[in-house]
């Protein structure tokens, strides 16, 4: 998809800086953002079109919660995911939102995805994030994802700097401190953001793929880039494993804003002689676009009712 660039409109000129942190109230304006600065930010950027900015710039995220059907264990959990999506400054060398925004900062898009879903007795809680450059072609600046069970919690972040400089935290014995460097790759958790820029910016054919954060600290297989091949038709996009018995499809609007509708995972799931394959499913609910970190009082709670998350 090739778009134009074109002079932002003054009602647009607006990148999110959110109150999501202690101490800064619910109420804070946003920050505008002079012409000039977004010239500067985009100079080696892909143009963005006035649809995209529109819908990204309106000082809103877009939210989307699906139903989960979650193999973990050898088993289908019940349980629910959430998509936020949302644009912000962020800071290249300290590689954080930035609370003021300049020329030097970049504009990214966020994705904040998470999952919850319950194994028997306990409770299982992931989220992962990612912070993607508004331009083609460029790795993610940085990735996170933690995961939290009543076993106990791991925690990987991915900073992109000369090289991917990685720090894994966990309390398995193997896994349990981990920092080192690698040459970089395509990131499959940089895809979703990538997918929602330019779907027809995805890599497809025979690639190195570094497989998402969450499946490689549940299936505990070493952090490394994996020989994967991918295909784009309309609509889906595929991701298959052959090393790792395991595949990944996402479905999207393949008319703009590309909306993610669903989503298929299947890889082995289960240890020892429970270990079969399974496929993780995601279907969507609903679709909101809210200013959310303004939305923090109880009567904001039928927010949480259009989403189907109570």
């Amino acid at each position: 998809m090739k778009v134009s660039h074109t002079t932002l409109f003054p009602f647009i000129l607006i990148l999110l800086i959110f109150s999501c942190k202690e101490g800064t109230e619910a109420t804070q304006k946003p920050q505008e953002i002079k012409p000039s600065t977004i010239e500067a930010k985009q100079k080696s950027a892909q143009p963005l079109s006035d649809e995209f900015k529109a819908y990204w710039f309106d000082n809103t995220a877009e939210i989307t919660s699906f139903t989960l059907e979650q193999a973990r264990y050898g088993e289908i959990r019940e349980g629910n995911a959430v998509l936020v999506f949302v644009t912000e400054p962020f800071l290249r060398d300290e590689q954080v939102k930035a609370d003021e925004t300049t020329s030097s900062d970049i504009a990214v898009l966020k994705l904040n995805a998470t999952k919850n879903f319950n194994t028997g007795i306990y409770p299982y809680s992931i989220m992962q994030s990612v912070f993607y450059p508004l331009a083609n072609n460029q790795h993610a600046l940085k990735i996170t994802a933690s995961v939290q069970e009543w076993c106990g919690q791991v925690y990987t972040q991915l900073n992109n700097r000369t090289e991917f400089d990685v720090a894994s935290h966990s309390y398995f014995e193997g896994e349990a401190d981990e920092n080192f460097s690698m040459s970089k790759t395509i990131l499959e958790n940089e895809l979703w953001t990538q997918l929602r820029i330019n779907p027809e910016s995805l890599p497809t054919g025979d690639l190195k793929i570094i497989p998402s954060f969450e499946f490689l600290r549940l299936r505990h297989v070493p952090f490394k880039a994996y020989a994967a091949s991918a295909e784009l038709l309309a609509g889906t996009y595929t991701i298959t494993y052959p090393e790792l018995n395991r595949s990944l499809s996402i479905n999207f609007n393949p008319q703009f804003p590309f909306d993610i509708t669903s989503w298929e995972e299947t890889f082995i799931s289960g240890f020892g002689d429970n270990a079969k394959p399974l496929t993780t499913k995601a279907t969507k609910i609903n679709t909101i676009k809210s200013d959310y970190w303004n939305k923090t009082t109880n009567n904001d709670f039928p927010l949480r009712e259009s989403l189907g998350l109570n």
